[in-house]
């Protein structure tokens, strides 16, 4: 995987996290760098741990299934995209103003599932995994952070259009792994 499809994955997964960060800055009371930095590394360090457990995952079954590897990464890809999608234009729950331990647990969880998901394609990707986690780490730390600032400025405007961009991102980047692998695209 090249650096910049690299980016843009961890691009598209940060959209989650993004989008729930626009919600949480907009239910903060005040808006300070310090609460900012809270959430992405709340959001960044779950989003940099989820796909590394993907990874060991996947690398249990890559002897077994990489004559299918590429189906595997075209599917799970498309699927989280779908699902970002989807969820764009679905009404969320309104997001909490707290920074207290179990509500930032469970929305890290929440907004890393995906990444776990896609660290399974990982050893199918040739993909390096400190690599990819750092780069997903902090790309969704910066988005997160930006995200409760924009949040307490521009509200939920821009929320559904994050999520499906990120999932719009997935599905093509799936779709270019499988052309690639068919020999119908190259790079």
């Amino acid at each position: 995987m090249s650096l910049t499809e690299l980016m843009l994955l961890a691009l598209a997964l940060s959209m989650d996290a993004f989008a729930v960060a626009v919600c949480k800055g907009l239910a903060m009371d005040r808006i300070d760098w310090k609460g900012a930095c809270v959430v992405g590394l709340w959001f960044g360090g779950f989003q940099a741990l989820m796909p590394v457990l993907g990874w060991i995952l996947g690398s249990a079954f890559d002897e077994r299934i990489a004559a299918y590897d590429h189906w595997i990464a075209f599917g799970l890809l498309c699927l989280i995209g779908v699902n970002m999608i989807r969820e764009s234009r679905s009404e969320g729950e309104a997001a909490s103003g707290s920074l207290a331990f179990i509500p930032m647990l469970v929305m890290a969880v929440a907004t890393s599932i995906d990444a776990l998901a896609v660290g399974v394609s990982f050893p199918f990707l040739q993909v390096d995994p400190p690599k990819a986690a750092l780069a997903i780490g902090v790309i969704t730390f910066c988005m997160s952070a930006m995200g409760v600032v924009a949040g307490r400025a521009f509200g939920t405007r821009y929320k559904s259009g994050a999520e499906s961009l990120g999932g719009v991102i997935l599905i093509l980047l799936g779709t270019k792994i499988l052309l690639e692998h068919l020999g119908i695209l190259s790079f």
